[in-house]
């Protein structure tokens, strides 16, 4: 009698494999989604250029001018003083807020509160009346006689007051954002440094803060972007800033959307390039670490 073996497992599965149709997947709503954007973009970039409300010509006309671009150098003046002084504060008082000294931790955290809750707009002009609270500061021995004594108006300038709001608004941000690149570096690697005998500077300079910088720099780099439009504010204390000065224009010339424009685009550019900064410092602290 003759037994026929049935094909090897293999052979059938290739036959089966030759039998089935593939049907590629189709994504209708993918395609009917980036044509509607498509057409909204289309209606957006048209409505830009034919639109004679946005008065091209004189935004061109304006946006170099020169008034403009002093005041331009004034926004950034804020901006890199602000952030200087911000995050100085903020490296002062994020390990205040995680010292074992209640004393120090407290001070800490009222500060962050207090200056987190007040609007910005407020402590500017807070600031600005403080000769009116105190007109003269003194410097001696405390609650005892001064021995150097100054005027209030005179100290804090309107240009004072603003450096002086923006930088104490700004630390408390900082000091969180510093904060959480901190505890985000784990404490044993830090004992294990110290149990190998190595100073506590080097363990800061060598093993805490390239670690910490992966986790600072992408805050950082957005509360930079957010202190540079937060500039704008000082208006409220007649700085020749870029908003401000743009509202000189159109206040004169009555041209308000194409000078806003002309502010924008400059917020614009400004924020593209601390982007493109943000980038390469961010590719520096990564050598050699990947997600």
């Amino acid at each position: 009698m003759t037994v026929l073996s049935s094909p090897p497992a293999a052979a059938r599965a290739a036959d089966e494999g030759d039998r089935l149709t593939v049907v590629p997947a189709r994504h209708p709503w993918r395609w009917v989604s980036t044509v509607v954007a498509l057409v909204l973009v289309a209606q957006l970039v048209h409505g830009l250029i034919t639109n004679p409300g946005w008065d091209w010509g004189t935004f061109a006309g304006y946006f170099f001018e020169k008034s403009v671009l002093n005041a331009l150098l004034v926004t950034l003046e804020l901006t890199f003083a602000g952030a200087v002084l911000g995050f100085l504060g903020g490296v002062l008082l994020a390990p205040m807020r995680l010292s074992a000294n209640p004393v120090l931790r407290t001070v800490s955290w009222t500060y962050i509160w207090v200056f987190r809750s007040v609007p910005l707009i407020v402590q500017l002009l807070f600031w600005a009346n403080l000769g009116y609270l105190y007109e003269t500061l003194q410097l001696g021995i405390p609650f005892g006689p001064g021995l150097l004594h100054f005027e209030s108006r005179s100290l804090v300038s309107s240009l004072g007051a603003a450096l002086l709001g923006l930088a104490l608004h700004e630390a408390a941000y900082a000091a969180e954002i510093v904060r959480a690149g901190l505890i985000s570096v784990d404490q044993r690697q830090l004992e294990a440094a110290a149990a190998l005998g190595i100073p506590r500077l080097r363990q800061f300079r060598r093993i805490l803060l390239p670690q910490a910088m992966r986790a600072i720099l992408p805050s950082a780099a957005n509360e930079l972007v957010n202190l540079l439009k937060s500039t704008s504010v000082v208006y409220v204390l007649a700085i020749g800033e870029l908003f401000y000065q743009v509202q000189v224009v159109y206040g004169r010339t009555g041209r308000v959307v194409p000078l806003l424009m002309v502010a924008t685009v400059w917020y614009v550019i400004l924020t593209a390039v601390l982007s493109v900064f943000q980038h390469y410092v961010e590719r520096h602290f990564n050598r050699g670490w990947r997600r």
